[in-house]
């Protein structure tokens, strides 16, 4: 696929749905706490649960997507706090400068990526509601870890962890694939009614979420965030990716889901233990906005190389 095409066909149509929640947002001011709470606890397990039920799913590629993401996070990482040390920023500024490059938004903007990109390929799907899945766990332990919250607030990260239905919707998903167990048709209908609406709320979530954020064009910082986030994450991928010997489908997923911005949850986070919500905030509507074109050049040439 061409660039012109791909920004067209798969960036455009996201951005839309985006805009008619920032849209929706500022006219009728929508109940942020709800949508998110529809997204976690209803759209995002059902979604999860029925790709994987559905999918060729095999272990082989749980293994091989959880294997290069803890790769992929451990490197960016040791490159964000690299970065960290040499600019001598504040614990605060460190711990939001983090959470920005290693949680991205793989949920309610990789999923309706994916789901364009690959043309509703049930195991590109896979690949990403497992990305997503591991981005989910890491948001909810190391995302609050790394502000250095009190101990109350880490004990409630972990119990929240624990409440995240999408990590028991993973484990009944593949216990049904695996064993090769057949839904009946009551239960997989309003399964299948919840996965198909998972993309335009989620989308429509995040516009109005990204709504509420101001932007300071003066923070060198957040362009920093941008350029690990959203440049140097692909070509940390790339090379993983090549060296983990991974090709097709897999290969394409996973480098195209590097490429996301900063997640939402990490501007939610920050603004929870009152950690730098502002730049938290700046960082995650730049990324968004910027990702227009990052994301395009990516599945353009992750096509290229695999």
């Amino acid at each position: 696929m061409e660039i012109l095409f791909i920004f067209v066909n798969i960036i455009i149509p996201v951005f839309i749905l985006i805009g008619i929640g920032a849209w929706m947002h500022k006219a009728f001011s929508l109940d942020l706490y709800t949508l998110a709470k529809l997204n976690i606890y209803f759209l995002s397990p059902g979604f999860v649960l029925v790709n994987l039920y559905e999918s060729a799913f095999s272990f082989d590629v749980l293994w091989n997507v959880f294997l290069f993401f803890i790769l992929f996070i451990s490197v960016l990482y040791a490159v964000v706090q690299l970065v960290a040390k040499v600019g001598r920023y504040s614990k605060s500024v460190r711990g939001v400068f983090t959470n920005s490059v290693l949680l991205y938004n793989s949920g309610n903007y990789g999923i309706p990526v994916n789901d364009l990109a690959f043309k509703q390929d049930s195991f590109a799907a896979t690949v990403q509601v497992i990305v997503m899945t591991f981005q989910n766990v890491l948001s909810y332990t190391f995302g609050i870890f790394s502000l250095r919250a009190v101990d109350e607030g880490k004990l409630r990260a972990l119990v929240g962890l624990l409440r995240m239905p999408a990590i028991y919707a993973m484990a009944i998903g593949i216990t049904l694939n695996v064993f090769q167990i057949t839904l009946p048709d009551f239960l997989l209908k309003p399964g299948e009614y919840i996965a198909n609406a998972m993309v335009g709320v989620a989308l429509l979530t995040l516009g109005a979420q990204v709504a509420q954020l101001t932007f300071n064009a003066k923070l060198f910082i957040v362009y920093l965030s941008l350029f690990i986030r959203l440049a140097l994450g692909p070509v940390i991928a790339y090379f993983l990716i090549v060296m983990l010997q991974y090709d097709g489908i897999l290969a394409q997923a996973l480098l195209i889901s590097s490429a996301m911005p900063s997640s939402v949850s990490s501007a939610i986070i920050s603004q929870e233990y009152n950690n730098e919500p502002e730049l938290a905030a700046q960082i995650v509507l730049t990324s968004t906005i910027f990702s227009m074109a990052t994301v395009t050049l990516t599945i353009y040439f992750s096509q290229l190389l695999f």
